[in-house]
């Protein structure tokens, strides 16, 4: 497994066409995934008995995929990649793929019956994958010819495929080396999937503790009488879990599905197995599923919305007597006296302590069972559990929290036979930090190195043998090598403060005189949120109009220092760049996105517009690059519908639509190779490197104002848009058309736009309307409209 992992990363890919058997949800979404890495895919189905159009199932999941929300594909365009058609006429579209994807329904006899058409149809040495979780290899290829065992292997993707960075790889004994390599490299280039090599076993890695830590918190709530809200404020963010916990989580991915994953793990485990002590029958869910409470796609699942009466009121069900009622916060007073000390908390006696050891207990030891059984390295079974389950710990960086000998002796009291592995590890941790370099204990209870793949570069590691050559409270800049520096954000949720604004002036001035490039990266889960509107509100309340006003100021000056410093400034963001995160791109030479970044000036959403320096950015970008009709009008009037619709890009592909990012930046499917892939690209644009010369702008001035503020007003007398929301757009449109005194036939200056921003800026701040929206957005995190 390791050979291939080495291998993987070495040369380009030999796939440069793929098709998927079976249009599913599974079948569809990873079709649409391909597509979304600019690889052309077929996509094939049955012919429905009587159907007229004989495609009509493929082209229908197309169709379906295009509605899909969240998006499957990127853009839509990607949707011209694929291609549709049937396994009876089409077959003949395979000796053109590289890569042939089975994801037809989970029956052995169906799918050994399509591999003989494939092996009759398929070119020589093309690989073939099945995405099924339940059936073993060796099972999938008797009967087969020798080259297609050879060619054979599992690639199982988690749902949905775009968003999901898992993908589990399954070799039979047969299969080549060089096709698993070919596969692993393009999964992880082109498809942006951390790929986990696993043993060939029921479930593999995820699914197997997955399902395990889920029916445990199920089973251990009906019996120990734990409210719904409770178990999950409990199965969350304490362990590093997603915060939906296990209820919720099972809301969102269907109850329905449960039942035919124990049915499976029931029937292919051993029985000395311990998930069949934990596979116990619960009627109320059995009852729920009958009664179409399949969860968020049905009526409802343990949480619901109950719309009776054109209310809206959020409702629980009931555990015990499996009715309904108003949803409850849970206040537990063991979460926060123990705030994130796992072994406190399991050692707890109240009712959620107790909870906490039965589901944990159970999990960790599996997990400790695993090792060596579905892979031969914990840290693979960690990480399938962070990317297959959205867990922010792997099971043993849990039980190093806990720790491992503690752990092992109380689980030994409850009863539970401990596996010799965890015996074996004592006093030792899993993980530890050894000159510099991270290391894991293998099943030879030997430390080995925790090593990335080829070309990765993470800046954690850099952090584990250096020092930050600046830090404050909110930002910190290190170097990365190759005479690159890193602008790192530390702020909670990345957001933009007065020392991120003062630091950004330093590294520009450290910059200039000791390296040949920026690069702005985080590895948080947001590049940024935007500035910090919590600060903003607080001295917005006190009439700190002067704090306020540098505050604005500061950030156009910082985002000018940036855009004409003497060296190229690259922005690698990741997850949300909002607002003055969106900014900080578009004041960047380049930009190389991960494929995951969701783009865009969301001020109007909170009552303001962009102060630093987006408007400009977003006029100039569409009146060079938008490909508009000639005049001042064309890009006034696209930026103004942009900005005040507070659009976000839900790509870096949709990005580039919007103009958030230019053609020319980059885009990476592979988040752990972004850092990489930015610094190449300063490195390459610090060759004769030139900043830019400040842009003019010729603008429309009062006449486009009213030009603006008339479609304004017909969407507010359509109920469309609210008051507040016409004394917004109407700041925005004095912006964007330069102002009362702007004249068509005269140029205005970068810091004449920027002068206008921030007057609007101001004056909107001090608007108590403003204020309270910002106070709402506030509460609950999100913009009133988008």
């Amino acid at each position: 497994m390791a050979e291939i992992q080495k291998v993987a990363v070495i040369g380009e890919s030999n796939i440069k066409r793929v098709a998927v058997i079976g249009s599913g949800v599974m079948g569809a979404g990873i079709a649409a995934h391909v597509a979304n890495a600019g690889i052309p895919v077929v996509l094939l189905d049955i012919v429905p008995e009587g159907a007229a159009n004989r495609n009509v199932i493929a082209e229908g999941a197309v169709a379906k995929l295009l509605k899909a929300d969240p998006a499957a594909f990127m853009s839509k365009k990607a949707a011209k990649l694929v291609t549709t058609g049937n396994t009876e006429d089409n077959l003949d579209l395979l000796a053109d793929c590289d890569w042939i994807v089975e994801a037809v329904i989970e029956r052995l006899d169906i799918k050994q019956a399509l591999y003989k058409k494939i092996d009759a149809n398929r070119k020589k040495g093309s690989a073939v994958s099945s995405n099924t979780s339940t059936i073993p290899l060796a099972k999938l290829v008797e009967g087969q010819s020798d080259d297609f065992a050879k060619d054979f292997c599992i690639t199982h993707f988690f749902n949905p495929p775009r968003y999901m960075r898992l993908l589990e790889l399954v070799a039979g004994d047969k299969s080549r080396k060089d096709m698993l390599a070919d596969l692993t490299r393009f999964c992880d280039y082109k498809l942006g999937k951390s790929v986990v090599p696993c043993k060939d076993r029921p479930g593999f890695i995820a699914n197997r503790l997955g399902t395990l830590w889920i029916k445990a918190a199920v089973v251990e709530a009906f019996e120990q009488g734990v409210g719904v809200e409770e178990a999950d404020a409990v199965m969350g963010k304490s362990f590093g879990f997603p915060k939906t916990g296990v209820f919720g989580l099972m809301d969102l991915v269907g109850l329905d599905l449960m039942p035919h994953v124990e049915a499976s793990m029931v029937s292919l485990l051993p029985k000395a197995d311990l998930y069949h002590s934990i596979a116990k029958d619960t009627p109320l869910l059995r009852k729920m599923i009958e009664d179409g409470y399949t969860g968020r796609k049905g009526k409802g699942g343990f949480y619901r919305l109950n719309r009776e009466g054109g209310g809206k009121v959020k409702e629980t069900i009931s555990l015990k007597t499996g009715a309904y009622r108003p949803q409850v916060k849970a206040d537990l007073e063991i979460l926060k006296e123990t705030k994130g000390d796992l072994k406190a908390l399991l050692s707890s006696q109240d009712l959620a302590g107790r909870y906490a050891w039965k589901v944990m207990s159970r999990t960790l030891i599996y997990a400790a069972t695993l090792a060596g059984e579905v892979s031969d390295d914990i840290a693979s079974i960690d990480e399938a559990m962070r990317l297959g389950y959205a867990w922010t710990f792997g099971p043993f960086e849990l039980i190093d929290k806990i720790g491992a000998a503690w752990f092992a002796e109380q689980a030994a009291k409850d009863g539970l036979e401990v596996p010799k592995f965890l015996k074996d590890t004592g006093d030792k941790t899993f993980y530890r930090i050894e000159n510099g370099k991270r290391e894991y204990l293998g099943l030879d209870q030997k430390y080995h190195t925790l090593a990335r793949p080829e070309g990765v570069v993470m800046l954690a590691d850099i952090k584990l043998t250096s020092q930050p050559l600046l830090k404050n409270g909110s930002a910190a800049v290190w170097d990365i090598g190759d005479g690159v520096a890193c602008f790192e954000f530390t702020s909670k949720m990345n957001a933009l403060d007065p020392d991120i604004l003062g630091l950004i002036g330093k590294a520009v001035g450290l910059v200039a005189k000791q390296f040949k490039a920026l690069v702005i990266y985080n590895e948080g889960s947001n590049f940024s949120a935007g500035a910090n509107l919590g600060l903003a509100a607080f001295a917005a309340n006190i009439a700190q109009w002067d704090l306020l006003e540098q505050m604005v100021s500061g950030g156009q000056d910082a985002y000018r220092a940036l855009k004409y410093a003497p060296f190229p400034v690259v922005s690698a963001p990741s997850g949300l760049a909002l607002g003055g995160g969106c900014e900080i791109l578009l004041h960047s030479d380049a930009v190389q996105a991960h494929a995951e970044s969701y783009i865009g000036l969301v001020e109007c959403g909170v009552g303001l517009v962009p102060g630093w320096g987006g408007c400009k950015e977003m006029l100039n970008r569409w009146s060079t690059l938008g490909r508009l009709p000639k005049g001042p009008m064309p890009a006034v009037g696209k930026a103004f519908e942009i900005i005040s619709t507070a659009t976000v890009a839900k790509s870096a592909a949709e990005a580039k639509e919007y103009l958030f990012l230019r053609p020319t930046d980059g885009v990476t499917m592979n988040r752990y190779r972004l850092l990489a892939d930015a610094k190449a690209k300063a490195l390459e644009l610090a060759q004769n490197y030139t900043p830019p010369e400040p842009p003019e702008y010729v603008l429309p001035g009062p006449s486009g104002t009213a030009g603006l503020e008339i479609v304004v007003d017909s969407f507010h007398r359509r109920g469309l848009a609210t008051k507040h929301d016409v004394v917004v757009s109407g700041a925005l449109a004095r912006v964007l058309t330069g102002g009362e005194k702007a004249d068509p036939t005269k140029k205005l200056s970068e810091t004449d736009v920027l002068a206008l921003e921030r007057k609007e800026f101001m004056q909107l701040l001090k608007n108590p309307s403003t204020l309270a929206r910002i106070e709402t957005v506030l509460e609950t995190g999100k913009p009133l409209r988008n």
